[in-house]
């Protein structure tokens, strides 16, 4: 509840290249958390308040509350529903009137009285720039933390992500800290700022340089971000995203302008990027929209926010189906979605599941071992291994019937010659997503499950269906 803090402030202070609101973020959900856990809340009433303490966050860091009630659905909630509206709007608004008494000031400053019709078209290249360009921002940040968290000492790590990143920050001071002073100095139209204190201070008076050095920046900041979070730092992507946006924002506005095409107002460009890339990157347009509106009083800007937001969300969704947060979650079946049959197929566990009832018999055996397996159990179904346990098929009662009750058949009959070997088998490490597509594509009511081939026992659409119920039931009580 505190380390983030702490952590945080220091990453930030020393000039790391990211953002704070994510710990902050993070420790309003452990407070939420810990306090319903010490209030012994059920699990829906500590997801409320886990979310209602993140909203807060948000909320407090950007004199937002309406944005910090939307990110808590968009980000953390599955289920939209009015109940839970009143108690993270009160969260919301205490949160910003203790942050009120505490610091009367405003994040982003933009003076803007109109957007004009002319400017659409580029509005949507806008868009899809952002979209591209939160692609790409995912997949270098998450290359760049995993290359730097494998087989390395913290201090290496500390030393080389250090270095390099003080290297950049010497080359473009831009990318010191959250970036946020750069952002002001674009929205008031200081655009030289994007390079002050550089070595190329003096080509800011060239657009054609200006824009070259905007580009790269723009381009090595997720690299930049990367190594501050790879190397021990402690920060988030929200900041960056804004700092990016609003330098894609100006560089296109301002080649426009450069080059007499249009006429375009710079600072809604810039106001707009920021809401491009947020929502491309967090995947949570409607967030990235009322953000911005309210953190710039730019409410005027609502139309093209929506087109810009909505371009670049769909088509960092095309590409990255999930977001920055969650595609570590997906890839290890932790992710939390809108979907709810995937939510409550997540919560399902294979091995809770597998029933080991079934008697298997010896693919070397005679009829005389399945005599005796089927005086002794009320299944259906027998699987038949061979000797080192290894599934080799399954023997149905429907199809042993009458050879059973016939006091008269073959005490020679071979178990190989009655085996059914092409039978729909599942893998122990197999997702209950797959499970559940397995069986709507068969009319089995019982499937083998095997581990590495060897015979482990079965699961039955029954028990699935009950345990599926069960969960949906839980889930359906929480709020």
């Amino acid at each position: 509840m505190y380390s983030h803090i702490l952590t945080s402030g220091v990453t930030v202070g020393f000039g790391g290249s990211a953002g704070l609101e994510a710990p902050i973020v993070i420790t309003g959900s452990a407070l939420g958390s810990n306090i319903a856990t010490r209030l012994k809340f059920n699990d829906g009433e500590r997801i409320l308040l886990l979310a209602c303490g993140a909203a807060s966050g948000i909320a407090a860091v950007f004199n937002c509350p309406i944005a910090g009630v939307i990110f808590a659905f968009e980000v953390l909630l599955t289920d939209i529903t009015i109940p839970l509206f009143i108690p993270l709007l009160i969260s919301t608004a205490t949160s910003i009137i203790v942050s009120k008494l505490l610091y009367n000031g405003q994040l982003f400053y933009l003076i803007t009285n109109d957007w004009y019709y002319h400017a659409i078209p580029f509005y949507i290249l806008l868009g899809i720039i952002c979209g591209l360009l939160s692609v790409y921002i995912t997949r270098v940040s998450l290359f760049v933390e995993e290359k730097m968290g494998t087989g390395r000492a913290a201090y290496v790590k500390a030393i080389a992500g250090g270095l390099i990143l003080g290297g950049m920050i010497f080359l473009f001071p831009a990318l010191f800290g959250e970036g946020y002073t750069t952002v002001n100095a674009l929205l008031n139209g200081s655009y030289p700022e994007v390079v002050s204190n550089s070595p190329f201070v003096s080509f800011s008076e060239h657009p054609w340089t200006l824009l070259l050095i905007v580009f790269i920046i723009v381009m090595i900041k997720p690299f930049a971000t990367a190594l501050t979070l790879g190397s021990g730092g402690n920060g988030g992507i929200f900041a960056p995203s804004l700092f990016i946006g609003a330098l894609t924002g100006f560089g296109l506005a301002y080649l426009v302008n450069t080059t007499g095409v249009s006429a375009l107002h710079v600072s809604n460009f810039v106001a707009v990027g920021m809401a491009g890339i947020m929502a491309g990157v967090i995947h949570a347009p409607l967030t990235a929209i009322f953000l911005i509106a309210e953190i710039t009083g730019g409410y005027v800007l609502f139309v093209p926010l929506m087109i810009v937001s909505a371009l670049s969300y769909f088509i960092s969704r095309y590409y990255e189906p999930y977001s920055i947060y969650t595609k570590k979650l997906e890839q290890k079946g932790h992710a939390v979605t809108h979907d709810k049959d995937l939510n409550v197929l997540r919560q399902i566990i294979l091995s809770d599941l597998i029933e080991k009832d079934f008697i298997p018999v010896s693919i070397s055996g005679t009829f005389q071992i399945l005599k005796d397996a089927f005086t002794k159990s009320n299944r259906n179904v027998f699987p038949v291994i061979d000797d080192d346990n290894l599934f080799i098929g399954i023997i149905l009662l429907d199809d042993v019937k009458e050879l059973l009750l016939n006091p008269d058949a073959n005490e020679t009959v071979a178990i190989a010659g009655l085996v059914n070997r092409s039978v729909l088998i599942i893998e122990t490490h197999e997702s209950m997503y797959n499970v559940m597509k397995k069986l709507e594509g068969s009319n089995l009511w019982n499937i083998p499950v095997t581990e590495n081939g060897k015979y482990v026992g079965f699961v039955s659409r029954s028990t699935i269906l009950s345990y599926y119920r069960k969960i949906m039931q839980k889930n359906n009580s929480l709020f």
